[in-house]
């Protein structure tokens, strides 16, 4: 863990089970069933949700950036497009469509066609319950390499309506102040980059017991 630090929230290490630690082909890489935090390299915030839905749109919980790093609403869970098509523990590729799942209220990362409420472009809301939504919750990852590295920077391009996932710094006033609006821009450009941040990454071994942390 960065820093020397040895403390991380005692929730999240109940919600996963199984966390394993072993040898793999790609020891840097974001995998299936770790939980993380996303930074927009762009605005220095991540990606966030709350109990909070929108008041126009759609009405469904809203999705927002916050500067604070140690908020524990802005965990999310990474899924495969079906719990088959991701097994805990492996390398998330590039091109490959995934689900994010926000840990605390089990809502999806999904957008469609509404417009966000304060910059016009695509809302992106959170969605679902217990981690099961619809289709409009799958994100292709957009990287250069092989694998979704954890130092990298990357896109996340909607699959049902071809949206990049962007903050452009528009903020929000009550009851979310100074919080950014999240929504789906149609170009690719500096406001989508996202980075892995701090987070329980799996990885796969015969030994249940072990896990890396950031």
């Amino acid at each position: 863990m960065r820093g020397g630090r040895r403390l991380f929230p005692l929730l999240l290490l109940a919600l996963l089970p199984g966390l394993c630690h072993g040898r793999e082909s790609a020891p840097g890489a974001v995998t299936c069933g770790s939980v993380l935090k996303l930074l927009n390299t762009r605005h220095s915030v991540r990606l966030h949700s709350h109990e909070v839905k929108y008041g126009s749109g759609s009405g469904q919980q809203s999705v927002t950036g916050v500067e604070a790093s140690d908020d524990a609403n802005s965990y999310w869970r990474i899924r495969g497009k079906s719990d088959n098509s991701c097994q805990r523990g492996t390398p998330v590729k590039c091109g490959q469509a995934i689900r994010l799942t926000h840990v605390n209220t089990g809502k999806n990362l999904h957008t469609h066609h509404f417009p966000s409420p304060l910059s016009n472009n695509q809302e992106v809301s959170a969605f679902g319950d217990d981690g099961e939504g619809d289709d409009l919750d799958f994100w292709i990852v957009q990287c250069s390499g092989t694998y979704w590295e954890r130092e990298d920077a990357v896109r996340f391009k909607h699959v049902g309506t071809e949206v990049f996932l962007s903050i452009t710094g528009e903020q929000y006033g009550h009851p979310i102040r100074g919080q950014r609006e999240v929504h789906g821009m149609s170009a690719a450009n500096h406001h989508n980059y996202w980075k892995a941040m701090e987070g329980v990454f799996i990885k796969p071994s015969l030994d249940p017991a072990k896990h890396d942390e950031l």
